[in-house]
């Protein structure tokens, strides 16, 4: 897909479960597009956890990147990412240390500080409030950084697998904090526009300023996900976004669901108000034609500096969640600059 001047594109996927079908479907299908993006020159797939979700089937990061991995032969596979508050770092170590063991240079290991559900439910994985807080994120980050490096405080505890098997690690982020602490650490940064749009520039101004070149790098290196749904033509793109804008507006309202048919979501009886949500739902995203979707995405680098996009569509049924990725491929990707290169 990619010629060496294109801006690197990846993917994020949810496993997203469709009313009325299974679980297994749901990943399932994740395989399946995971197979085919691998064959379309995509760099990286990542999978997010997310916990007492009905639309979400990813809930266990590291068991579903080994089999994706075991699915694959070159693409990088890893967590977009795992929570670090839902996890003791010795865990997470093990886990990851696993996957590298078994998959070396493949494995990415992109770590969040929310817990990515309820209190309620992320109370119920840690089994105890302490780690929860945000104040205890750098201390817990540092930690798994150290079983994997054997650098850290907890000497004589070794990860194994997990010492000398140290994964890609990114910190992901949706505000500042993340991104200052990701520009300390010298790690690479994946910031969550696909919900968190107004932070985005703020957000990377803030990890390009506090950035510290490191051993894993020498320069800054941020990474964009973004909500991205691309067909034939601008109308197809808008009438496939339908059920994702409702299950956003579901998830938000405190009553989340899988995800419904693009027939269903055009028939949902939306007030004027919860109309205006849902069309907000992808305001600052890429969605459209590969000619429109090419303009967004274009426009969304020359406003960033992005040195990696990463791509989230998340559409009712498989063969249009395909067909999205094959059409950025094909028709988007060969026109998308790299920073670097935009002059030429």
């Amino acid at each position: 897909m990619s010629r060496v001047n294109d801006v690197p594109l990846s993917v994020l996927d949810l496993a997203p479960i469709a009313r009325d079908a299974p679980v297994g479907e749901a990943l399932r299908h994740t395989t399946e597009l995971v197979r085919r993006t691998e064959e379309l020159g995509y760099r990286r797939f990542w999978v997010a956890e997310h916990h007492n979700m009905p639309s979400i089937a990813s809930s266990a990061p590291a068991v579903l990147i080994a089999h994706l991995a075991a699915a694959t032969s070159r693409i990088r596979v890893g967590s977009g990412g795992v929570m670090l508050p839902n996890h003791a770092p010795l865990v997470v170590a093990e886990q990851f240390g696993t996957l590298e063991a078994l998959h070396p240079g493949r494995i990415d290991l992109g770590i969040g500080r929310a817990p990515g559900t309820d209190q309620r439910t992320a109370l119920a994985l840690r089994r105890t409030m302490a780690g929860l807080s945000a104040e205890a994120f750098p201390q817990e980050l540092g930690d798994l950084v150290g079983l994997f490096t054997g650098d850290g405080e907890r000497e004589p505890i070794v990860a194994v697998p997990g010492r000398g098997e140290m994964p890609e690690v990114w910190l992901l982020g949706s505000s500042g904090f993340s991104a200052q602490l990701a520009g300390l650490l010298g790690l690479p940064f994946s910031f969550a526009h696909h919900f968190s749009a107004a932070n985005t520039e703020p957000a990377l101004a803030l990890y390009r300023e506090s950035f510290r070149p490191s051993r894993w790098l020498s320069r800054p290196y941020a990474m964009i996900a973004v909500g991205t749904i691309c067909a034939d033509t601008d109308e197809r793109a808008r009438w496939l976004s339908g059920p994702a804008s409702l299950a956003f507006l579901k998830l938000r309202s405190g009553t989340p669901e899988p995800l419904v048919s693009p027939e269903e979501a055009a028939a949902y009886p939306y007030t004027e108000r919860e109309r205006e949500f849902a069309a907000g739902r992808f305001a600052d995203q890429a969605v459209g034609s590969p000619e429109t979707v090419r303009g967004r995405l274009a426009n969304l680098l020359a406003r960033t500096g992005a040195d990696e996009l990463m791509l989230t569509t998340m559409v009712y049924d498989i063969q249009d969640r395909i067909r999205s990725f094959e059409l950025v491929a094909e028709k988007v990707a060969s026109g998308l600059r790299a920073p670097g290169d935009r002059d030429g």
